[in-house]
């Protein structure tokens, strides 16, 4: 990149204040977050069918983009209450600036896999054939699995004036239909949905081979049978297209009487949000758009056109098949050395934790043989009392639920704070807030106006004469299934202070305890913000005093200011500060006089880089925590959050050889720049790949903990 577009004008500032230019606007740096997403999709030293899986993670990405952010911007527009955003922006200037990126990139992504994917799956025997491409034997066969197991779940719908034109769900992928009535004359319009819970791309019938695979999309099937649908008209053409509607939520829990039966009635209220963006495949007859756009009411600029198919998230259905030699080669999952009581056994989790701290690292540790066996151990565990547990998102099966639902049945008290308003897990966890209500255990829904995102789990066990607590504190969720690939951290302990602040922590959320202190917690609101402020203030000093200062911080997300204008008030008093970030991030590095102490680094890759770490390095006393808290204003002012402080001095070292390892030059990684940009650097000077960062821990785990699973 030249230096001339490299090059960020900062307003002329006095005392150290800079204008809204100092911050990169968070939603155009959420496609840029995306954008790297596809450029791994783009990779061709990328395996081909783990390539299929980032482009198929691109789109879904895209699709929840334009479900909340960009339905909430055109709301706020819509009511008036937008407002210029911290970067500067208008709200008008920021939604033209995301809707050009947004074309941009899905341009590109289709071109990728049309120019690029198809082709390459092709050359490996994985064909996703046209209907013209069929022989007449393929094509008999494709008719009889049409009337089985097609033709039953469709409803085709007329537009007329006795049937106004029908309600189009979002995301849903749908088939715009012109028709002849043959005796009138006259041209009609109708709809078919394609069945969302049938497979995306349908083998050929006769083609179940493993290594090669023959594929037809499901529209094209249904496209090629309309006539069956339509008995006595004539189809003229038919076009493919979707819509993305508003899917965000609004409950005001001040108002409601029953928080869950007010998100039960706002879940069906979802269905009809406003639509946000129209995909059309670019062929559809203009007279078709023009109807689209008329009757869902949608602006031209939202109208996105694309070469079918259309919904490319559907890709990750060929991405999972089994062909290894088309993926990433296989890591072994191993228990925690501190847990390992042989092979393929657990030790007794409460007798390591009078013993010492356990750090865990997920996936490259087994979530199975810590978090789970730690939570079933307890609710077999005739002398654990009481389990008290936050469940944010969890898994269809889960055996976290199960060990809470075990442990109430053995008459242990068990109380489950289940936060019912995670973003699209609504109606998940309100089934799973029944099913353990059901169970007798106590289910509470946190704090009003406050959302519970932190990850605790607390064990209370009789030994002897006294109670002893046994706490998990965590990055990620308590879901067996996410934790084979999101890449967190946790810390299972039985340190006396951490058990007292989340017993005070539990208190304060299942009852009224608003004004609890806490010794080895940060706990937000107010807690993180100031405890992580207070740091970088006192980093500061110790680098003024001469002493060792360093700020290292691992989130998913900076984008609150002022928790970046505080990184910017320790660089510039020369604070060398590291950031590791996975997605959105407002701080712009490198500008003289304002960060030139301060590197941005983003590591993406075959796990979902998902912990949170802030590291101190004290004047050579260091201060690391992990928790559940990204730097967004919801996380730090509207949402129940917590950090615990780290102790153990190799515990320490580990959590700070994330940073060496992912800040190096020589790991594969990108770097942003001061314009809000990123430059990918995965090749060495000679051409050589680097260091991949997650290949690198994997192998470091398995060299100290041994392979056993």
């Amino acid at each position: 990149m030249s230096e001339e577009t490299m090059a960020v004008r900062i307003p002329d500032h006095h005392d150290g204040h800079f204008g809204p230019e100092r911050f990169l606007d968070r939603e155009l740096s959420w496609l840029a977050f995306n954008q790297r997403v596809l450029e791994l999709a783009e990779d061709p030293d990328m395996h081909l069918l783990d390539r299929c899986n980032f482009a198929s993670i691109f789109a879904s990405n895209l699709d929840e983009f334009f479900m909340v952010r960009v339905a909430s911007l055109k709301r706020r527009i819509a009511t008036g209450l937008a407002v210029a955003t911290p970067a500067g922006l208008t709200p008008q200037q920021q939604l033209l600036e995301m809707s050009q990126s947004a074309h941009q990139l899905q341009a590109r992504h289709a071109r990728l896999f049309h120019d690029v994917l198809e082709p390459e799956l092709s050359k490996n025997g994985i064909r996703i054939e046209k209907w013209a491409e069929l022989s007449a034997d393929e094509k008999a066969d494709f008719k009889t699995y049409f009337q089985n197991q097609i033709f039953p779940v469709l409803t085709p719908l007329a537009v007329d004036p006795a049937h106004p034109f029908p309600y189009i769900s979002g995301l849903s992928l749908n088939l715009a239909v012109v028709l002849l009535n043959p005796e009138t004359k006259a041209e009609h319009f109708a709809r078919v949905k394609v069945p969302p819970l049938l497979p995306r791309f349908v083998r050929v019938p006769g083609n179940a081979g493993v290594s090669d695979a023959r594929f037809v999309a499901l529209e094209e099937i249904i496209g090629e049978f309309l006539a069956l649908l339509f008995p006595g008209m004539e189809v003229l053409q038919h076009h493919t297209f979707r819509v993305t509607r508003n899917e965000d939520l609004e409950v005001d829990e001040d108002e409601g009487e029953n928080l869950l039966i007010a998100l039960e009635k706002e879940l069906l209220r979802r269905r009809f949000g406003p639509p946000v963006r129209l995909e059309v495949a670019d062929d559809i007859n203009p007279q078709v758009l023009e109807l689209l756009i008329s009757e869902l009411d949608i602006e031209a600029q939202d109208v996105y056109h694309l070469p079918a198919p259309l919904d490319l998230k559907g890709l990750a259905e060929i991405a999972f098949m089994k062909r290894p030699e088309l993926h990433y080669p296989a890591h072994k999952v191993v228990t925690n050395r501190f847990l390992q009581a042989g092979d393929d056994e657990v030790a007794d989790i409460f007798s390591v934790l009078r013993e010492r701290e356990v750090l865990l690292h997920h996936p490259y540790e087994s979530f199975t043989t810590s978090v789970q066996a730690f939570l079933e151990q307890a609710a077999a565990d005739p002398n654990v009392l009481a389990i008290k547990q936050t469940l944010y998102r969890t898994s269809g099966d889960s055996p976290i639920v199960d060990a809470l639902i075990q442990a109430a049945q053995a008459g242990k008290q068990v109380l489950a704070l289940v936060e019912i308003k995670a973003r699209f897990d609504e109606q998940n966890n309100i089934a799973w807030a029944r099913k353990l209500e059901q169970a007798g255990v106590h289910v509470v829904y946190g704090i009003v106006g406050l959302k519970t995102h932190c990850k605790l789990s607390l064990v209370i066990r009789q030994e002897g004469n006294v109670l002893r607590r046994y706490c998990h504190v965590g990055t990620g969720n308590y879901n067996p299934k996410t934790a084979r690939f999101y890449e967190d951290y946790g810390l299972l302990t039985a340190r006396e202070q951490v058990g007292e602040d989340l017993t005070k922590l539990f208190n304060r959320l299942s009852g009224f305890a608003p004004d609890s202190s806490f010794k080895a917690l940060l706990v937000s609101p107010n807690g993180v913000r100031d405890g992580l402020t207070a740091r970088v203030h006192r980093e500061i000093e110790h680098h003024r005093a001469g002493k060792p200062a360093l700020i290292r911080v691992k989130v998913n997300s900076l984008v609150d200011e002022q928790i970046v204008d505080t990184l910017y008030e320790a660089s510039q008093a020369g604070v060398p500060v590291e950031v590791l970030v996975r997605g959105m991030c407002a701080l712009r590095p490198g500008v003289p006089g304002l960060s030139e102490n301060i590197k941005v680094r983003s590591v993406l890759g075959r796990y979902l880089e998902h912990s949170r770490i802030f590291s101190f390095a004290g004047g050579g006393d260091p201060a690391v925590f992990i928790g559940s808290a990204d730097m967004m204003h919801r996380n730090l002012d509207r949402r129940v959050e917590a950090l615990v402080r780290i102790i153990a001095p190799d515990q320490i070292k580990e959590l700070n050889t994330v940073f060496d390892l992912a800040m190096s030059d020589a790991v594969a990684s990108w770097h942003l720049n001061q314009d809000g940009s990123w430059t990918r650097f995965y090749q060495a000077a000679d051409g050589s790949p680097l260091m991949d960062v997650q290949d690198k821990f994997m192998k470091d785990v398995l060299a100290k903990r041994g392979a056993r699973v």
